[in-house]
């Protein structure tokens, strides 16, 4: 496969897997970690959806499903299956030393590893998924937050995970 495209494939990949697992796990309900608040509220005052704000702020202050995601690219590049599952426990353990309360982080690793695991079979390799990871992130986080928090207000609000604060 073209290695363009499937970068392309991959970021795509990446981005509903991390987006869909931190949003069903509630990340833009509520700062599950210290500093995802002040993110929010700065999102919030920069015009942005403080649901997506707190999304973001989560995924920056612990280790939830964008960094498993990451995590079982490199696991799987590195050791294959194994590897993924490897990163899961690690991610697991970095939740817990970030007392976060949450398992977006391991569920991530692991709908990731079964992921690139399955797009192998159409060509897709781990160091795909790994520039479409850090592309991914780039677009929650890199691109405009404000905005880039609207759109995510708009998916948490269709998973009935908007904020309650």
């Amino acid at each position: 496969m073209n290695e363009v495209i499937g970068i392309i494939i991959a970021a795509i990949l990446c981005w509903l897997n991390f987006v869909i697992v931190d949003t069903y796990f509630g990340l833009p309900e509520q700062p599950g970690v210290k500093g995802a608040r002040i993110i929010g509220k700065d999102v919030e005052k920069r015009g942005g959806d403080i649901a997506g704000g707190f999304f973001q702020g989560n995924i920056l202050c612990s280790p939830d499903a964008s960094a498993g995601t990451l995590m079982a690219s490199i696991g799987s590049m590195l050791l294959g299956i194994p590897g993924g599952i490897l990163a899961a426990f690690l991610v697991f353990i970095g939740n817990r030393l970030c007392a976060d309360p949450g398992y977006a982080g391991t569920t991530g690793c692991l709908t990731a590893t079964a992921i690139i695991f399955l797009a192998s079979f159409i060509g897709l390799t781990p160091e795909m998924f790994i520039a479409g990871m850090v592309i991914a992130i780039f677009t929650i986080m890199g691109i405009d937050q404000a905005r880039v928090s609207v759109v995510l207000g708009k998916i948490a609000r269709k998973f009935n995970r908007h904020a309650r604060e």
